[in-house]
């Protein structure tokens, strides 16, 4: 039997119902329901007003910000140091100093002040505070699931250091939301500028040999950017390109890099491209040549990688295991790569596609959500804001081996059921389940919950096992438990 059209609606493409949300009218016209989201205008993006009141930066200011802090960080370990080196040796020093006065009157019970929160972390917090805001605030959500797949298609890993920590969330916001519903293109462009990337992947370590630069400093290529744009940004692995493909492509990107504290190049934090350290010379990539025309040169290869046919069925074959199953159906795959090739990586009529396409609509909801689906799905159905204080999410997100921003590595978090299915993931889940209810306000009737979470499609166990609990509390539990509520 195929699943109920509201589930798929909210669950298979959205982030889960509220509590007044209306199952039985969005069954009725799902298909419309999710393209009325498509249609809001700007709805990706983070408006002025959110970013004012949230305090919200730019990348550039955020990476000054860090860079700031870094240097201040530095000097207070330096004034340290100098300190305790001109400290006399502990043996010449008294056995038993009398007490200062303040010493003597401290309470024994006296507290040590807190150590200052990073000014990262507060950017950081600020840029969680907003991405938790726009998904508990959607609709549906099919827009911010949009975000967070391609999010974590090119994503960076704030484990890097402190500036990306800073700009990770300006990333989000400068390179991936307005182009959900745009070109791939377009997208891929912005994320290779991107300061946060560029870090993230070493460019600004890459010199070109041949390079003013790398004659005089004796440096070479970094590989990192290059070959992670073509085996995970378009082509995928195995798709035909060499080791010497990424190697040439590496040249290409030479002198695309971020400018730093000193300002030489241009502002802190902002992207540069550095002439002298850029290859000289022409460049051949799959097995087309590009003459050295500068920065145009890389960006002529990345716009010619992102129509290629390889590129297309990467990105569908993703697309399909994200919204329909971690083995997705060929015909569902061929479809979106035809769309994608047809329409010059058009994302809004993938994301129509996906609407349209027989095999979202008919394919079991077997798939287990994602930590961060799971962990939005419960809060937005007891109806919980993320409050002015993110870290209870935070830390559920890091439990769950989700944190937000932080994936292991440049491949980003793992996208199928097997990865989150684990019993210790489960037990997890089901900790933050009870957490959750006894926290929760005005618990109603988690019977009468199923109705408008579930809908008709609860099953008879998930309706007696809830049945049968002893409080409200445990029954919401339950609920947010159920295999109805955790799949899509």
């Amino acid at each position: 039997m195929a699943p109920d059209p509201a589930l798929v609606a909210l669950n298979r493409f959205g982030l889960g119902a509220k509590p007044d949300s209306d199952l039985g009218k969005i069954a009725k016209d799902a298909r419309n329901y999710l393209k009325a989201e498509l249609k809001q205008q700007d709805i990706a993006l983070v408006s002025v007003d959110e970013r004012t009141n949230a305090g919200l930066l730019d990348s550039t200011a955020a990476i000054e910000a860090s860079m700031a802090a870094a240097m201040e960080r530095k000097t207070a370990r330096d004034e340290k140091a100098a300190a305790a080196a001109m400290q006399p040796a502990a043996m010449d020093k008294p056995a038993d100093p009398a007490p200062s006065k303040a010493d003597a009157n401290a309470s024994p019970n006296a507290k040590a002040k807190p150590a200052v929160q990073p000014v990262e972390a507060d950017i950081y917090r600020a840029e969680a505070q907003a991405r938790f805001d726009k998904a508990l605030g959607a609709d549906a959500g099919f827009v911010e699931r949009l975000v967070g797949f391609w999010s974590n298609h090119f994503c960076v890993s704030v484990a890097k250091g402190q500036i990306v920590r800073a700009s990770a969330g300006a990333f989000e916001r400068e390179a991936i939301r307005p182009f959900v519903l745009g070109r791939f293109a377009d997208m891929l462009l912005a994320v290779e500028h991107h300061p946060a990337m560029l870090f993230y992947l070493d460019n600004q370590q890459s010199i070109g040999p041949d390079s003013r630069a790398g004659k005089r400093r004796g440096r070479g290529l970094n590989e990192n950017l290059a070959r992670e744009i073509m085996e995970l940004h378009t082509l995928g692995v195995g798709s035909g390109y060499s080791q010497t493909d990424v190697t040439s492509f590496a040249g290409m990107l030479t002198g695309w890099t971020m400018a730093g504290r000193e300002g030489r190049l241009g502002e802190p934090g902002t992207f540069v491209f550095n002439a002298n350290a850029h290859q000289p010379g022409q460049a051949v990539l799959l097995g087309k040549t590009y003459p050295d025309g500068g920065m145009g040169q890389a960006e002529a290869a990345l716009n010619d990688i992102a129509g290629q046919p390889a590129t297309a069925q990467h990105i569908a074959t993703k697309l399909a295991r994200h919204f329909i199953a971690d083995d997705p159906p060929p015909a569902a795959v061929a479809r979106l790569a035809r769309v994608f090739a047809k329409t010059d990586g058009d994302l809004r009529a993938l994301a129509v596609t996906l609407i349209d396409m027989p095999e979202t609509w008919s394919t079991p909801l077997a798939k287990l959500r994602s930590p961060f689906d799971y962990v939005m799905a419960l809060r937005r159905a007891i109806a919980a804001s993320a409050g002015n204080e993110p870290q209870r999410t935070l830390h559920w997100l890091m439990a769950l081996g989700q944190p937000l921003w932080e994936p292991p590595g440049p491949n980003g978090f793992p996208d199928s059921t097997d990865a989150w299915a684990s019993a210790e993931g489960m037990k997890t889940r089901l900790d933050i389940a009870w957490q959750a209810a006894r926290q929760a306000n005005d618990i109603g009737n988690p019977n009468q919950m199923l109705a408008s979470l579930i809908g008709p499609s609860v099953s008879d166990e998930t309706r007696a096992a809830i049945s049968r609990a002893e409080s409200k509390q445990q029954g919401l539990a339950l609920l947010l438990m159920a295999p109805e509520f955790q799949r899509r």
